[in-house]
């Protein structure tokens, strides 16, 4: 089993940046990537970025890449979401997630290979 929790969000106005960060304990040996989605008041779970463990590569959403930056530190087993230049539509609960399944490989921006979960932080972006 692996817990995962998130921290870091919060109130920003637009333009502003935030950083989220996720920590994962217990079995984080069994992980083989870690990502970031979000969910909106009436929208379905959308993916935001990924990153795969080793070796290191990372994904993103059209709508967050140039904008967004995810990384890891595998020796604190986290994973960081730097969020620059926030729009409103950024407004969102967001999720850490984690996969030990292979199947992430093959697709890391879909949500069914990963595993765990975390309970999810609100970034609230005003206009």
């Amino acid at each position: 089993q692996v817990q995962l929790v998130e921290s870091g969000g919060g109130l920003v106005q637009a333009g502003g940046s935030l950083r989220l960060s996720c920590a994962a304990s217990g079995r984080t040996i069994s992980i083989l990537g870690m990502g970031w989605f979000r969910q909106a008041p009436g929208k379905e779970r959308e993916f935001v970025a990924a990153v795969r463990w080793s070796p290191s590569f990372t994904y993103y959403a059209d709508s967050v890449k140039g904008r967004f930056t995810i990384s890891r530190d595998n020796a604190k087993n986290t994973v960081y979401l730097q969020m620059n230049s926030l729009k409103p539509e950024d407004t969102a609960v967001y999720y850490c997630a984690a996969s030990d399944r292979t199947r992430w490989y093959t697709n890391p921006k879909s949500i069914l290979p990963y595993t765990y979960w975390g309970q999810g932080t609100q970034v609230t972006v005003s206009s």
